[in-house]
């Protein structure tokens, strides 16, 4: 429940990324609270590896990365899980 839970958070951050005057909402304070962690680490290896470009814009493409992690990491969790418990 708890990737779950992380990943339903990381979708909210995309959508609230759309819309900007939504961003300043304690909803969305709570959103980037339980996200900025997790994204961060994908966010700065993302810019050493593609840099932004000239005029500032640039996909941030750490949300899918994330999600592929925890993706990666709930696997994992749960074979260890049963491997423990069976």
């Amino acid at each position: 429940m708890i990737f779950q839970f992380l990943d339903l958070m990381i979708l909210i951050r995309i959508v609230l990324s759309f819309f900007p005057d939504l961003s300043r909402s304690n909803i969305a304070h709570f959103v980037y609270q339980i996200t900025e962690p997790i994204l961060l680490p994908f966010r700065t290896l993302l810019e050493k590896l593609i840099p932004p470009r000239h005029t500032g814009y640039y996909l941030d493409f750490s949300p899918v990365l994330a999600l592929f992690f925890l993706d990666i990491l709930r696997n994992i969790v749960i074979r260890l899980l049963v491997a423990i418990l069976w």
